[in-house]
């Protein structure tokens, strides 16, 4: 999964490639986007990585 992120202004703008829907662990849900846990990226605040974990889904 290809996550980007980077600040602008007082935003952080977040951009990721979607997938094709697949059924979530719980079967509730499709997911089109994940990082599939937490990711470090290179946007740093106050010195330090930026931490992502990103969930995109839609219900059945």
């Amino acid at each position: 999964m290809a996550v980007e992120a980077k600040i602008e202004g007082k935003k952080l703008i977040i951009t990721c490639d979607l997938e094709e829907p697949t059924p979530s662990a719980s079967g509730k849900t499709l997911v089109v986007a994940s990082t599939r846990g937490n990711m470090k990226t290179s946007v740093t605040i106050d010195g330090k990585p930026l931490i992502i974990g990103l969930n995109a889904y839609i219900y059945k």
